[in-house]
């Protein structure tokens, strides 16, 4: 069984639809925000590997179809943001000082933890990009010298926690408005925070949309910065 699941073309594929079907079927059934589809996905993918014996780089191999599929999708997150660019236009100062806000908060929790548990550069940069979206956060962690696969994994939570407790979290904190919320999501959960968005509403959709792609440049450039502090 094993050599048949490693000289098949569409097994990465295979295993990661079905994975994910489940969590989705799993979500519907409990609708607890601990179901989350794609942290389901991500559990019964690692448990099958592990069971069946067989290698990472053969689940890849199988499954890179569906990674080269990540940047257009994330490109194709622009269209809710084009059906709300009225309200954009009405907002684009506040979004954008949110946006920054965000950006520089997140760098700044993560150069304070640094210091805490004096992490050396490597593994500091690594965590700078966790709050963007994987297809910018892989190139600025490679760039910068950091455990690339360590920062996939930890943007991958980052974006789990934030589409499992984002809704809460606003809640506690009273935020109501749309375009802050959505904000607050694409900013620090990138685009699995942004399926949350588009679940509360069309504006915290596109609002989130837009946060994916200038959190994403803004970082881009403040990473480099924050990574002079710690050499």
């Amino acid at each position: 069984m094993s050599e048949f699941f490693e000289t098949s073309v569409f097994f990465g594929v295979f295993l990661s639809i079905l994975s994910y079907g489940i969590g989705v079927m799993l979500k519907k059934k409990w609708k607890l925000a601990v179901f989350n589809p794609l942290l389901i996905a991500v559990v019964i993918v690692i448990l099958f590997l592990t069971v069946s014996n067989i290698d990472c780089s053969v689940y890849q191999e199988g499954a890179k179809s569906i990674s080269f599929l990540l940047t257009p999708a994330t490109i194709c997150l622009a269209v809710p943001l084009y059906e709300q660019m009225e309200l954009l236009k009405k907002n684009y100062k506040a979004v954008l000082i949110g946006i920054f806000s965000g950006v520089l908060t997140s760098l700044a929790s993560i150069l304070l933890l640094a210091f805490l548990f004096e992490l050396d550069h490597a593994s500091y940069v690594t965590l700078l990009p966790k709050s963007i979206t994987t297809a910018i956060g892989m190139g600025v962690s490679e760039e910068l010298g950091g455990y690339v696969s360590i920062t996939v994994a930890v943007i991958i939570v980052t974006g789990v926690m934030g589409n499992m407790f984002a809704e809460t979290i606003c809640r506690i904190f009273k935020i109501h408005d749309p375009i802050a919320i959505g904000i607050a999501i694409g900013t620090s959960s990138h685009a699995i925070g942004t399926a949350k968005a588009m679940e509360l509403g069309e504006v915290e959709g596109a609002m989130s949309s837009l946060s994916i792609v200038v959190s994403g440049i803004l970082t881009v450039i403040g990473a480099s910065l924050f990574a002079q502090f710690i050499v």
